[in-house]
C-alpha cells in the first residue's frame, strides 16, 4: 500500500490505536470484486470471505456500502454466509444496497427497502429512444428496482459511446426528478435524497464508533469520502482508501482525498491483512 503523505501514515496509526472500536466499510465493485464487463458475473475476491471474518475479530463492525441491489450483493458476495460466520465472533456485518436505500444486517437478516422513486418508470420508457439517438443500442441496461444503470463497457468504442450518452441521460434524469451518478463507463439514475455518505454517518451514530475506514474506487464513493472527512474534522480516527486500477489510475476526486492508494481488490485485501496484523 502507498500512503499519500506522512500525515496519512499517522492516520493509519490512529486507526490501529482504536481498531476495536473501528468500522471498516467497503464498496463492492472495484474494491471487493474486480470490475468485469457483465455486472451479473462479478464476484468478490476469493480471499475476501475468510479475511473479512478474521478482520471482524478485531474491529467493531464491517459494512459493505454499494450501488448494487442488496439482494444481488448478498448473492454475488456470499455475504449472508460471511455474516453467519462473523456472528460466531460476536461481530456484525452490515450491507447498504443501492447507495444506502436498502439495508441488511447479519443479525436481522432481512432487507429493508423503500418503494421505487417517482419518475423511474417514465425514465425507462424514454431510455430506448435515448440509446438510439446516441448510437448505443447495444449498451447494457441494468434495472435495479430502485435505480437504472446504463453500461457502455461492452461497446466497441466504449468511452466515445459513454460521452455521447451521458448528457442525454442527465437531461432525462432531470426531467423525471431523478439524480444521475456517473462512474467508469456506467451512468446510474436513481432517487435523490440518499447517498453513501448518509450510510457512513448512520453507522457511526448507531455503533458509537471511534474510528472509520472506507475503501472505494469510483465517483459513487465520493459522498462517503466526504462524510469520512467530516468525521475526521469532528475528531474521529479515519482512513480513506482509493482502490485504483493496475496503472494506479482512479477518479482524481478520490485520489485527492485518499490517505492510501492500493491496486484494486488485491491491494484492498493486503491493506486489511496488514490492519489485522497490526491490531494484535
Amino acid at each position: 500500500m502507498e500512503f499519500t503523505s506522512a500525515t496519512a501514515r499517522l492516520r493509519y496509526d490512529d486507526i490501529v490505536a482504536v481498531v476495536n472500536d473501528t468500522v471498516v466499510a467497503l464498496d463492492f465493485d472495484g474494491t471487493l470484486a474486480p470490475i468485469v464487463g457483465d455486472p451479473a458475473k462479478a464476484h468478490i475476491h476469493d480471499d475476501a470471505p475468510d479475511l473479512l471474518v478474521e478482520l471482524a475479530e478485531v474491529v467493531r463492525a464491517i459494512a459493505v456500502i454499494t450501488g448494487r441491489p442488496a439482494r444481488q450483493a448478498l448473492s454475488l458476495g456470499g455475504l449472508d454466509e460471511v455474516g453467519v460466520r462473523m456472528g460466531e465472533t460476536g461481530r456484525e456485518l452490515f450491507l447498504f444496497g443501492q447507495y444506502g436505500n436498502e439495508r441488511w444486517s447479519s443479525t436481522k437478516r432481512r432487507i429493508i427497502s423503500p418503494r421505487p422513486p417517482h419518475g423511474l418508470s417514465s425514465y425507462l420508457r424514454e431510455l430506448p429512444g435515448i440509446l438510439r439517438r446516441a448510437d448505443a443500442l447495444e449498451a447494457y441496461v441494468e434495472e435495479k428496482g430502485l435505480a437504472v444503470a446504463v453500461h457502455t463497457r461492452r461497446l466497441p468504442d466504449s468511452e466515445a459511446a459513454f460521452d455521447r450518452l451521458l448528457p442525454l441521460l442527465r437531461d432525462a434524469a432531470a426531467r423525471n426528478d431523478l439524480m444521475i451518478e456517473p462512474g467508469r463507463l456506467v451512468a446510474e439514475v436513481r432517487a435523490t435524497g440518499m447517498h453513501k455518505g448518509i450510510a457512513v454517518h448512520s453507522l457511526v451514530d448507531e455503533l458509537g464508533a471511534k474510528g472509520f475506514v472506507f475503501a472505494g474506487d469510483d465517483l459513487g464513493d465520493l459522498e462517503a469520502f466526504a462524510a469520512v472527512a467530516e468525521l475526521r474534522d469532528a475528531g474521529l480516527a479515519t482512513l480513506l482508501v482509493c482502490s485504483a486500477s493496475p496503472d494506479a489510475e482512479g477518479p482524481e476526486e478520490l485520489l485527492d482525498l485518499a490517505d492510501v492508494v492500493v491496486e484494486g481488490p488485491d491491494g484492498v485485501l493486503d491493506l486489511l491483512r496488514q490492519l489485522r496484523a497490526d491490531a494484535r
